[in-house]
């Protein structure tokens, strides 16, 4: 059971409603992240507004794929478990893929060096070396991409705390950090 209360939609503050009724027309479902973290009108308006506009940059499969791998690198269930979801049915990533993710690579070359650095932006609290950024460059990202994926991975860093603090209820076919280890 969740640590903190996940409210029903009809409990959440009432300056969130209108956040989650969008979430519910967008995703046909209100997650239990989103109701969690309906419960400060402030962060959840930050979240939506930060998620929307990530949204728009690189590709579903880099941002599913860099998910997947922070998610691991933090251990949160509830991110592994929604986004091994999201990456099978709306990236259309392979069961393969995802594990590879998972284990902060690609088996796609440009993607690889994505995961490869968001995973080790993570790791190393974005202390990475002149190298890892020509690698990026490389493989054909360009400075504004590079910002992205740090930002994807930090906006995926924030969602793993939440969940980890709260410990939420995953409404998701369960997935475990652990199970890879």
């Amino acid at each position: 059971m969740s640590r903190l209360p996940i409210p029903d939609l009809d409990a959440a503050p009432q300056a969130s409603k209108p956040i989650l009724d969008a979430v519910n027309k967008q995703l046909g479902v209100v997650p239990n992240m989103f109701r969690l973290v309906a419960t400060s009108p402030a962060a959840l308006e930050g979240f939506t507004s930060n998620n929307a506009a990530l949204a728009r940059t690189l590709d579903v499969k880099t941002r599913e794929r860099i998910a997947l791998a922070v998610a691991q690198i933090n251990g949160c269930d509830y991110c592994l478990s929604a986004h091994t979801y999201l990456g099978l049915n709306l990236a259309k990533l392979t069961p393969e893929e995802i594990a590879r993710n998972r284990a902060g690579g690609s088996g796609d070359a440009k993607a690889d060096e994505a995961v490869r650095f968001a995973a080790k932006v993570v790791r190393e609290r974005g202390r990475v070396s002149d190298a890892d950024i020509a690698g990026l460059r490389d493989a054909g990202f360009a400075d504004g991409q590079i910002i992205e994926i740090v930002a994807i991975a930090a906006e995926n860093v924030f969602t793993n705390l939440i969940n980890n603090v709260a410990q939420t209820d995953i409404d998701f076919p369960v997935v475990s950090a652990a199970a890879a280890a």
